[in-house]
């Protein structure tokens, strides 16, 4: 079995595969002061819950964008499988990960690993939409290259900004409301922020396509994947689970 965990600014993400196949996954508040002790106890009582032995897992692959968590979830993971543990970054993927950035070590893992899992399943041209802590959009183009992408913030994130800073609004679902037009103040806050995010996308996108002069299938992940992507004019596909995906194409290219 190979473990694979995606650790963002707000969830992670763990998978455990038995060769291709995503056995089981689960989806964790990130806990950025968590130690790696504390890690490995959690581990395990997933592990347990559901049964599954640590001892059958051969290997780990880790993206992680919260550098203070990197390093103890290395060592939580070497203590508690005995086995190496690949970090990915785009100096680890290396020839996978094509790109035209100046400087590719600034790209994200979570990034890397959603370009990696992209080009697998889908091909080249092809855009991901990442619906995070940050709402990422990359492109692989024509070639099969990481050509660039977007970064804006995330759903949750202009939410959240929203309602502590506008006192008389309260927090509510997110979820589409019937139409854009609300006719209370919550069904106005939500068309804003569901559907202003899918308007969001749909014109970036459209951007993207003006730039490099054709269109491309578009796949949309994360946690707010299923969310947004039904009120999206451009997302062709949602897939939860790229980043694990691009995260275990990447150890079975690095094992050979």
């Amino acid at each position: 079995m190979l473990l694979a965990i995606d650790v963002g600014n707000t969830q992670t993400v763990i998978g455990v595969y038995e060769g291709a196949r995503l056995a089981h996954s689960w989806r964790i508040a990130t806990v950025k002061g968590q130690t790696a002790d504390e890690m490995r106890t959690s581990l395990r009582m997933l592990f347990m819950a559901d049964g599954f032995e640590p001892s059958n897992v051969e290997g780990a692959v880790l993206s992680s964008v919260v550098p203070r968590l990197t390093g103890a979830w290395e060592r939580a993971l070497e203590r508690m499988l005995g086995c190496r543990v690949l970090v990915c970054s785009a100096q680890a993927a290396g020839e996978l990960f094509p790109t035209f950035y100046s400087n590719p070590a600034e790209v994200g893992a979570d990034r890397v690993a959603d370009f990696i899992g992209a080009r697998m399943l889908y091909g080249a041209p092809c855009v991901v939409v990442d619906f995070g802590t940050a709402t990422n959009i990359e492109l692989v183009d024509a070639d099969g290259r990481f050509a660039g992408g977007i970064i804006a913030p995330g759903v949750e994130t202009s939410a959240n900004a929203l309602f502590s800073l506008a006192s008389k609004l309260a927090n509510t679902a997110l979820v589409a409301p019937d139409q854009p037009l609300g006719q209370s103040t919550d069904q106005a806050v939500r068309a804003g922020i569901v559907l202003g995010e899918a308007d969001r996308v749909d014109g970036l996108v459209e951007r993207i396509f003006v730039q490099v002069g054709y269109r491309a299938p578009v796949v949309a992940t994360g946690g707010l994947a299923s969310v947004i992507a039904p009120h999206s004019r451009v997302i062709t596909e949602v897939n939860p689970e790229l980043t694990l995906e691009g995260l275990r194409a990447l150890y079975e290219w690095k094992m050979q």
